[in-house]
């Protein structure tokens, strides 16, 4: 009996420490898409990246939990795990849209709409375990939002350089 203990305490650890690493990793990623926006004085920032890519990594946890739980069950009982990041993708897309405004003719917040896209999709990477891909996805975003950024803006300070001649 003391075994079946034993061996219940290793894979009831091995899990939790398995989910921890996926949760913490979606977080860190989330927080560092996020440390953008903040930077930026975005209203979704840090904690916002944050939230979106945790909260989809635990949908994709709960999505290969749920494939798990029933495939011993009944052959009868189907679960499609892609319903669950469909849900995820267009609860973060209402997200985005909301983060995007039209102001005086123009508008704004497209990168971070995208950004809260991103971090939905990091998230999920995590949760179903593709940490490498999410370090990499992670890595380009940041990429695009330094780099291109830094880019972006003195593409911009140019032209209006060029307008004032």
């Amino acid at each position: 009996m003391q075994d079946l203990y034993q061996l219940v305490d290793a894979v009831i650890s091995s899990a939790v420490v398995m989910y921890a690493e996926q949760l913490g990793l979606a977080m860190l990623l989330g927080m560092v898409i996020g440390l953008d926006r903040e930077i930026a004085g975005k209203p979704a920032g840090l904690r916002s990246h944050m939230l979106v890519s945790l909260a989809s990594a635990a949908f994709a946890l709960i999505a290969l939990e749920l494939v798990d739980s029933v495939g011993d069950m009944n052959d009868k009982v189907r679960i499609d795990p892609t319903r669950v990041l469909e849900a995820v993708v267009t609860g973060i897309a209402f997200l985005g849209a909301g983060a995007i405004i039209r102001n005086k003719g123009s508008v704004e917040g497209i990168t971070t709409g995208a950004s809260l896209w991103l971090t939905g999709a990091l998230g999920v990477a995590c949760g179903v375990g593709q940490l490498y891909l999410a370090g990499l996805t992670a890595a380009l975003g940041m990429v695009v939002l330094f780099v291109v950024g830094k880019i972006e803006k003195m593409a911009a300070r140019r032209t209006e350089l060029i307008k004032d001649d």
